[in-house]
């Protein structure tokens, strides 16, 4: 997952041995969604850490903290993302631990950002989204409105839209549903609103996971 400089001494390459077996472990304790998430987080600490010229497994604690300030500091990110990126670096030190890679996690005790407990996002008000969606409705793209409808009429999240394919539509006791894989591989049945779903378009249209309407095209992705 990292880039580290060549290796001078044969030390250093299995150190590299080492890393990539604990990266391993590591994301195999998730899988699907979750596990590309994971990974996603886990390769920025590990990016960071080759640009500091830092070895991940001899990082020590004031480390993880210089990474914890980069991450308000120089990129920005809100202490929500902060802390799910943390909680990364803690999982990551945690299997360390336990398969004896290391004797102690360098990021215990490193203080976490404060988390609000409700949310400082707004969300779009009824009349925004309602603009929002005619204005998709218009589109010469027939997957500009399926994909406002299925983030804002069904509520998914933005993997779960884009994992989406028209043969998910179905009925299940007389009632119209999305098949939708979430988290952890999760597989859960979404009601579809009466009236202005995703499928009300016409049916050569199709959800934004099944690429373009005749099945040709790129995938669309996050």
């Amino acid at each position: 997952m990292a880039a580290f400089p060549a290796p001078g001494t044969a030390v250093a390459r299995a150190d590299q041995l080492v890393l990539r077996a604990a990266v391993s472990a590591y994301l195999g304790r998730y899988r699907g969604e979750t596990r590309v998430h994971t990974e996603s987080d886990l390769r920025i600490f590990l990016r960071w850490c080759t640009d500091q010229g830092l070895d991940p497994l001899a990082a020590v604690r004031v480390d993880i903290e210089r990474y914890v300030r980069w991450l308000q500091d120089v990129r920005g990110y809100q202490p929500s993302t902060v802390s799910r990126r943390l909680s990364i670096v803690v999982g990551f030190y945690r299997v360390c631990v336990i398969d004896q890679i290391l004797a102690h996690s360098p990021a215990d005790y490193v203080r976490r950002p404060m988390v609000p407990a409700e949310s400082p996002t707004l969300g779009l008000g009824h009349l925004q989204f309602e603009a929002l969606i005619t204005t998709a409705r218009l589109s010469t793209n027939p997957n500009d409105y399926a994909l406002v409808a299925l983030l804002g009429l069904l509520g998914l999240r933005i993997f779960e839209a884009c994992g989406a394919n028209i043969d998910d539509l179905g009925e299940e006791h007389g009632h119209r549903v999305l098949r939708v894989r979430g988290k952890g591989g999760k597989v859960v049945l979404v009601p579809m609103p009466p009236g202005g779903g995703p499928s009300d378009r016409p049916r050569r249209r199709r959800p934004p996971g099944g690429s373009n309407p005749d099945r040709s095209g790129p995938r669309a992705t996050r």
